[in-house]
């Protein structure tokens, strides 16, 4: 059996949960924070390294002011709530993304909880915030080629040198990606990383993601034949 290292998800569908039920698209967003923590959990029980999860992406900014506002908050609602417990359970925070824009008390919390936790080992849960892949890639270019314009390096690097100025660096690469509510697309998350990573998409909205479903996925994760582009 194939282990699985560092699994992604793309958290959606909070706001038709809530629509769902009669309920404003906040209400959506609370309940998903006490799934971060469920399967946060489950992750790191069934012996998953990485766990990265979409919690903000640069084009959400697009959404109305009200509802990114309320966004911005559930960072100090999940750490206020769950810190303790990821701690107890010696589960790293990290984050990739920028606190640029973010607001400050929102920046503050997150790296105090990085800072807080950055020597536990059990697991690494990983926060896209303010995050979007082709940024990334841009600014991992940017890098690469002021380095090569000041005669740091040479203009020759890898693959593999090249993914060492991505944000994800140091990371194992990502097995499995997971995008909830029946949406079929990557929504610019990852989108280097993802190259031979397997894809499920479910039609559960993330308010509604248990272990089970997790469970699910993996299994169906170990069916999947990976051959990276060789013949079977």
């Amino acid at each position: 059996m194939e282990k699985i290292r560092h699994v992604a998800i793309i958290m959606d569908g909070n706001g038709r949960w809530a629509k769902a039920r009669g309920k404003i698209r906040t209400e959506g967003h609370f309940k998903g924070v006490e799934v971060v923590r469920d399967i946060a959990i489950a992750a790191k029980e069934r012996g998953i390294e990485v766990l990265t999860l979409y919690a903000f992406s640069t084009e959400n900014w697009k959404r109305s002011s009200e509802e990114v506002g309320y966004l911005m908050k559930l960072p100090a609602l999940f750490f206020s709530r769950y810190l303790k417990e990821l701690m107890e359970k010696n589960i790293r925070i990290t984050m990739i993304g920028s606190l640029d824009g973010v607001p400050k008390d929102t920046a503050q919390i997150l790296r105090k909880a990085m800072e807080q936790t950055r020597n536990n080992t059990a697991m690494t849960l990983n926060f896209a915030m303010n995050y979007g892949s082709r940024r990334e890639i841009t600014e991992a270019a940017r890098a690469y080629a002021a380095e090569v314009a000041s005669g740091k390096i040479a203009n020759d690097c890898t693959e593999e040198q090249f993914e060492q100025y991505l944000m994800t660096a140091g990371l194992p690469p990502v097995d499995l990606c997971i995008r909830t509510s029946k949406e079929y697309r990557l929504s610019n998350f990852l989108l280097w990383q993802l190259a031979y990573a397997e894809l499920i998409f479910v039609d559960v909205l993330w308010p509604d993601f248990t272990s089970d479903t997790l469970d699910e996925c993996l299994l169906e994760f170990q069916r999947r034949d990976r051959r990276f582009g060789g013949a079977k």
